[in-house]
C-alpha cells in the first residue's frame, strides 16, 4: 500500500486540525491542536484562551505565546501520543485510521515542518514525522487490542 503524504482531503481526519473533541486535564477542546498548544503552559488564563480559540490555526498561533512549561521539551511526543489515543477511541475515527490499512503516514507539509512531519525535498520525504511515527503508533495499539479481544 503507499504511504499517505497528505492529512488532507479524504485523509483529513488524520490531521490534528479535524474536529475530535479533547479531554485533557478537566476541560474540553475541539481539536488535538487546540489541546496540544494549550498543554504548552500551566497557565491557566492562556490555557483557556488557547481552548476557547475560534480555530485549531489560531489555537497554534495562540500556542506559539504562552509561557512555556519547564519539562515541555520532555513531555510534548508523550502527551501528543495521548491526545491521539484519545481522539481515535472514538469508533468512526478508529475505524478510520484502521482502515488505512499498513500504508506508511507521512504528515507532509508545505510550511517547513520537519518536527512532526516532513517536506519533500528533490523527490524525497525529509523530516522527523513524529506525527505520522504516532498516528502509525496508535493504528497498531489499535490493531493488537482488536486482535487480543478477538475469541
Amino acid at each position: 500500500m503507499p504511504s499517505i503524504t497528505a492529512f488532507h482531503g479524504p485523509h483529513f481526519f488524520l490531521s490534528n486540525f479535524s474536529e475530535s473533541r479533547i479531554v485533557f486535564e478537566g476541560d474540553s477542546y475541539p481539536t488535538v491542536e487546540h489541546a496540544f498548544q494549550a498543554a504548552k503552559t500551566f497557565d491557566p488564563a492562556q490555557r483557556a484562551a488557547v481552548r476557547e480559540a475560534a480555530t485549531p490555526a489560531a489555537a497554534k498561533r495562540l500556542g506559539r505565546g504562552v509561557t512555556l512549561r519547564p519539562d515541555w521539551e520532555q513531555v510534548k511526543l508523550g502527551l501528543m501520543h495521548e491526545l491521539l489515543r484519545q481522539k481515535f477511541s472514538r469508533p468512526d475515527l478508529r475505524q478510520a485510521l484502521l482502515d488505512t490499512g499498513e500504508a506508511e503516514l507521512v504528515e507532509g507539509n508545505t510550511w517547513g515542518d520537519r518536527q512532526w512531519g516532513c517536506v519533500l525535498v528533490k523527490g524525497k520525504w525529509i523530516g522527523s514525522n513524529h506525527l505520522g511515527r504516532l498516528l502509525m503508533q496508535v493504528r497498531a495499539e489499535l490493531r493488537q487490542a482488536l486482535g487480543a479481544a478477538r475469541p
